[in-house]
């Protein structure tokens, strides 16, 4: 396997990972509920209310959340078509989405601090900078075999 399928592979799996182990202390966690799900329905929470729960913060806080749960159906649906489907230019601007994600998704451990956030939530941030960087790979991949036939 060559090194950008390893790397969109392994992001493929840590995202996956992500979706199964604590995201936030005090979370719910297996078997009560999916870690991953209760954090997406937090993020869309923003904008509307989840189980009676509705969002209480500043607006740019919000929207910040909104923004990150867009993400991860970008990550799941976008990245498989783009790495099946997708040319080169293609890839390289979706890498430079996820990367644009990667550095979106860092507001979490900004707002809400380490002490609070678990593995979950770093397996899944850093999912997005694999992506990006298997992405970049292999975009350029793809270019050199054009360009050397």
């Amino acid at each position: 396997m060559r090194r950008p399928h390893l790397l969109i592979s392994g992001a493929w799996l840590v995202h996956a990972i992500a979706w199964f182990v604590p995201v936030i202390k005090d979370g719910v966690t297996l078997p009560d509920g999916l870690p991953g799900l209760q954090a997406f329905w937090f993020a869309l929470c923003a904008v509307g209310e989840h189980n009676g729960a509705a969002f209480s913060g500043e607006w740019y806080f919000a929207l910040l959340c909104t923004m990150s749960a867009i993400t991860t159906p970008l990550f799941i649906f976008g990245s498989v078509w783009v790495v099946w489907r997708g040319s080169s230019a293609l890839r390289r601007a979706s890498a430079w989405i996820a990367a644009s994600a990667f550095i979106l998704n860092a507001h979490w451990y900004i707002f809400v601090g380490d002490r609070k956030l678990r593995i979950g939530y770093f397996l899944w941030w850093f999912s997005f900078l694999l992506l990006a960087i298997g992405l970049f790979d292999l975009s350029k991949t793809k270019e050199q075999s054009i360009a050397s036939n």
